[in-house]
C-alpha cells in the first residue's frame, strides 16, 4: 500500500510541478508524463476488438448450451424407449441395454464438462490475450509520452485524469485493429460493451445431460 501511494504521489507531483505539461501535450497529442495508468477492463469493453473478442466467446457459449440442451432431450427420449421396453425384455438384457446406455451418458458428460473447462479457460485468457495483442499500442503512446511506466489504473489509490490514457488507447486500437470483413460491431447504437455481464450465467449452469433412472 505504501508502494501505491508513494508512485501515485509521484505521478501527481509530476502533473503538477510540469506547467508546460499541457503545452507539450498539444504538440504531440498527449500528456507527457513518466507516469501513465490505464485501465484494461474498459479497454476491452470498449473497444472494437474486445467486444468483437466477447461476441465470439458468447456465441461459443451459446452454442454450447444449445448443444447440451439438444443431448440432453436426446437422452431423455432414448431413456424412456428404453423404459418402455422393459416389461417385454428380461432382467439381463435389460441391464445389458441401461449399462450401455449409462455408459455413454458419462461419455457424454465427461465431453460436456471438457468443453465448459476449455470454454472456461478461453473466457480467462482472452482479456491477457487482448492486452499481448494490443501492447505495440501502448508502447508508442509510452514513447510518445516520454513515460517510463503504465500502470493498471484499477491498482493506483490517487491520480491525476491527465495521466489515464484509456480513452486515447482505446482509440487507437479501434484505429489500429479494424473489425475483420464480415464481422459485426455488437456496441450498438447505445455504446454498451457486448461482454459478458455478471447477470450473465456461468459456463457451470450449462445444462448436462443426467443419467439414467432407473
Amino acid at each position: 500500500m505504501r508502494a501505491l501511494l508513494r508512485l501515485a504521489a509521484v505521478a501527481l507531483t509530476a502533473a503538477i510541478a510540469c506547467p508546460n505539461g499541457p503545452a507539450q501535450a498539444q504538440s504531440v497529442g498527449i500528456v507527457q508524463s513518466e507516469i501513465l495508468v490505464v485501465d484494461p477492463e474498459r479497454l476491452f469493453e470498449d473497444t472494437r476488438l474486445g467486444r468483437s473478442i466477447a461476441g465470439t466467446l458468447q456465441a461459443d457459449r451459446d452454442a454450447l448450451i444449445a448443444r447440451n440442451r439438444k443431448i440432453e432431450a436426446e437422452l431423455e427420449a432414448e431413456e424412456r424407449a428404453l423404459t418402455d421396453l422393459r416389461p417385454d425384455t428380461s432382467p439381463e438384457e435389460f441391464r445389458e441395454m441401461a449399462d450401455a446406455f449409462d455408459t455413454r451418458v458419462q461419455s457424454i458428460r465427461r465431453e460436456s464438462e471438457r468443453r465448459v473447462r476449455e470454454l472456461e479457460r478461453n473466457r480467462d485468457r482472452a482479456p491477457i490475450e487482448f492486452m499481448r495483442q494490443v501492447e505495440p499500442v501502448l508502447v508508442e503512446v509510452m514513447r510518445q509520452a516520454g513515460a517510463v511506466v503504465v500502470m493498471d489504473a484499477r491498482s493506483v489509490l490517487l491520480r491525476a485524469d491527465v495521466i489515464d490514457i484509456t480513452d486515447l488507447v482505446a482509440a487507437r486500437i479501434d484505429t489500429a485493429f479494424p473489425l475483420p470483413e464480415g464481422a459485426v460491431d455488437n456496441s450498438g447504437d447505445t455504446g454498451q460493451s457486448s461482454a459478458p455481464t455478471p447477470e450473465t450465467p456461468a459456463p457451470d449452469d450449462v445444462t448436462e445431460p443426467d443419467t439414467l433412472q432407473e
